[in-house]
This record gives C-alpha cells, structure tokens and sequence, in this order.
C-alpha cells in the first residue's frame, strides 16, 4: 500500500513539474490537456485520476512556493539577527527558490492573473502576505535604526529587482544565487540604509 501510495505523489509530482515546464515554456491558455497528455505520457483518465483540472495544476504551480517562501520569511522574522542580515538572508533564499524552481516561479509570476474565482482570490492574498514579509524586514530595520524606510515604493522596487530574474536568469549560470543575491543587496542597501 505504502509504495503504491509513493507512486501516486510521484506521479503527481511529475506531472506537476511537466506542467509547470509546458506552462512556463508556451504559456498556460495555450497548453491544453492533449499537450500533458503527450508530455507525461499520461491518458487522459490516468491525468485526470491525479488532478481534477489544468487549473487545479495551475493554481498549485502558483501558489506552491509562495507558501513556501512565506514560511521561510515568517521564520526570518522571528529569528534574532541584525536588519540588514536578515535582508539579505531572504534576498538569497527568493533568488535559490528562483534558480531552483525556475519553471514554477516564472507560472507564479507570470501567470498568477490566468487562476480565476475563488483561487485567484487565495493566490492573491498569498502575494500580499509575501510582500508584507519584505514590508515587515524593513519595518524591523526601521524600528532598530538601520533603515530610514520602508515604504510600499521600496518593497516595489525590492520585489521587481528579484522577481524580474525570472526572465534572465538561467540555472547553472555564471553566478550562484547568492552571488546574485549578494549583488541585489550591494545596489539595494546603501539606499536602505540610515
């Protein structure tokens, strides 16, 4: 029971990574079902005995890693350290999430008008939570003295400087993502900082 169990997750699994793949690459209205049927090789009724709908894949794609990132920046958050490491702290776990994951995430940035109803409220508030976090790093920096900001411009300009990689950036590329990361907070601190 257990290994049959084990072959379902993964069959999600990969069908979730080729689907993320397909909509990252094509774009996800212009995916259809026959193109994960063919890409995972995969009849119709064994797809649909993993998921219910290519939106049901949709929002899962989009939604994944913010939760993730979430709980990573509500771990920061609670961690003592200086303001301008915990800056960069996360700065190097959006790009490693970036780098790593680079399929899902350009989905999650690009595609997150593409979820509808009741999910695209969801998916939604998880980007507003998300941004808070990066809100609530320079409130603590403001409120230690470190950063002389943390105005809703600043987390703009943060977020656009991270999640526009997406479009450039390539895993196993000349720079790590802490290299990348590093270099975001050399061109972002110094304007941060009091």
């Amino acid at each position: 029971m257990a290994a049959a169990e084990a072959g379902t997750g993964g069959s999600k699994e990969r069908i979730f990574k080729v689907a993320a793949e397909l909509f990252a690459t094509r774009g996800f209205h212009a995916t259809g079902m026959a193109d994960l049927e063919k890409a995972t090789g995969l009849g119709r009724g064994a797809l649909y005995y993993h998921i219910s709908s290519k939106e049901e894949l949709l929002f899962e794609i989009t939604s994944r890693y913010l939760r993730e990132l979430l709980s990573e920046g509500e771990a920061l958050l609670t961690t003592p350290m200086p303001a301008e490491a915990r800056f960069r702290c996360y700065s190097g776990v959006v790009m490693t999430a970036i780098v790593d994951h680079l399929a899902e995430l350009t989905v999650c940035f690009r595609e997150v008008h593409s979820v509808v109803g009741e999910r695209q409220l969801e998916l939604l508030e998880l980007h507003r939570q998300y941004e808070r976090i990066w809100t609530d790093i320079l409130k603590i920096g403001v409120a230690e003295g470190v950063f002389h900001t943390a105005d809703s411009l600043a987390v703009k300009a943060i977020l656009g400087m991270h999640h526009y990689s997406y479009l450039w950036i390539r895993p196993g590329g000349r720079r790590t993502p802490e290299e990348i990361a590093n270099f975001f907070c050399e061109l972002m601190l110094p304007g941060l900082k009091v």
